[in-house]
């Protein structure tokens, strides 16, 4: 064993306990960039700290935010204050989707050059979207015609133009991107999505609803999935103190504990409403059999006798697929899961490596045009399983080593994008600690 393979701990009894999952990526990051814009202080309580985040805290503090860190009872807050943007200024988007997408557009409204890059893997993660919006915006974008990592945002300080066209068929966040910023155009923004229908619908939804929270006045009309527009209306964002939901996507694989195990696991503090895609973990964990209780106490998912596969869209909740799909990889009945063509271009293409680590295993996955096809197999076996620098790569691979011997993962520190304290909270609540 080399020092970046992994023993996932196997599951020798039924897994409970109680998991306390850290605040939502998606929340942290957007009230980050609103925090930054905002026309006043703000405090960004329960946050995620974590490296998609402290990339963000990161790029804005260069973009001449201030951005402090203040210990509480309950963990580290962080109290923003707004500063003129300007450049030059270096931004190192590591291999944060948030990151690369929202912060160019932060860029275009400071006074000098930004340039952005990230790890390898990043480079070829769709970006073109952006850089066209910002360049029909009427910002000096310089990529060299790749349309991808690296590039330089010559920044005016200012953006005039009020409509944008946008094919968001890729990402939802070359939406969510114009959507935080816009306020701070002259007049404003009128946002169109013209092209496939948009996945992860929901995180959209955050980013308007974050934006409202703040006094800025948006109109949606999404009725048409493939024809949407969002018109954004210049004014103030307002400083504010907000408090982050716990990451409802990173509780994914600690309920997936419950689920294979025939176990018992809660999760404190579920919100009763959430914009979060990881809410419909509840109802895909019951259709799977599962029993799912949502109380005062929080969310607790109780697995079943009998896993049962699933056949369902998660075009809107994509990045539960890689979690779901090894629940389904050890169901009884054969899974469907479609929707999910724009997960080739995450952190790496989720589809082929679920269906190379599901096989390396002995499973039986096969890639179809825009998801998924899982058959029960008999013939599961330990293997080593590469995680591809994909953080939710490495929970799904953690969720199949509780049920199958001899489990090892490479990098699991992979995790630390999102959960940097995954491997502990894993191995506390196998042992029966949590």
């Amino acid at each position: 064993m080399t020092a970046d393979l992994w023993s996932a701990p196997l599951a020798d009894a039924p897994i409970t306990g109680v998991v306390v999952v850290p605040g939502s990526k998606s929340a942290t990051n957007r009230a980050l960039v609103l925090s930054a814009l905002a026309d006043g202080p703000s405090r960004i309580r329960r946050p995620l700290h974590a490296r998609d985040t402290q990339l963000m805290a990161n790029a804005l503090r260069a973009l001449g935010a201030h951005i402090d860190e203040i210990e509480t009872a309950a963990g580290i807050d962080w109290a923003v204050t707004p500063g003129e943007l300007r450049g030059p200024a270096t931004i190192d988007c590591g291999l944060a989707g948030t990151v690369m997408r929202f912060v160019p557009a932060v860029a275009a409204l400071a006074r000098g050059d930004v340039s952005f890059d990230g790890d390898e893997r990043a480079r070829v993660r769709p970006m073109r979207a952006t850089i066209d919006a910002l360049r029909s915006l009427g910002v000096d974008v310089d990529d060299n015609g790749a349309g991808a990592l690296p590039f330089t945002v010559h920044g005016s300080g200012a953006v005039a133009v009020e409509h944008v066209v946008v094919d968001a068929s890729a990402s939802s966040q070359f939406v969510s991107a114009l959507l935080l910023v816009a306020a701070q155009f002259e007049n404003g923004c009128i946002i169109e999505h013209r092209g496939p229908a948009i996945p992860s619908m929901p995180h959209l939804a955050m980013s308007v609803h974050m934006l409202r929270e703040r006094g800025v006045q948006v109109d949606v009309d999404v009725e048409d999935p493939s024809n949407a527009r969002w018109t954004v209306h210049a004014g103030a964002i307002h400083g504010l103190d907000a408090v982050i939901e716990p990451d409802l996507s990173n509780a994914a694989p600690f309920m997936a504990a419950a689920m294979v195990t025939r176990g018992r696991v809660t999760i404190p503090d579920w919100p009763r409403t959430t914009t979060q895609p990881g809410d419909r973990l509840r109802g895909l964990f019951t259709a799977m059999g599962g029993s799912v209780e949502l109380s005062s106490v929080g969310c607790t998912v109780t697995g079943p006798s009998e896993l049962r596969g699933i056949d369902v869209d998660l075009r809107d909740e994509g990045e539960l697929t890689p979690v779901v799909a090894a629940v389904c990889a050890l169901a009884s009945t054969p899974s469907r899961i479609r929707g999910i063509a724009h997960l080739r271009g995450h952190e790496t293409d989720r589809l082929a490596a679920l269906a190379t680590e599901i096989n390396r295993i002995g499973g039986r996955a096969t890639e179809t045009d825009d998801g998924l096809v899982i058959e029960p197999s008999h013939e599961l076996h330990g293997a080593v399983m590469q995680t591809y620098d994909d953080h939710r790569m490495a929970t799904a691979a953690a969720v199949l080593g509780l049920r199958i011997p001899g489990v090892e993962v490479v990098d699991i520190a992979t995790t630390a994008k999102t959960l940097p304290d995954f491997d502990h909270m894993w191995r506390t609540l196998v042992a029966g600690r949590a």
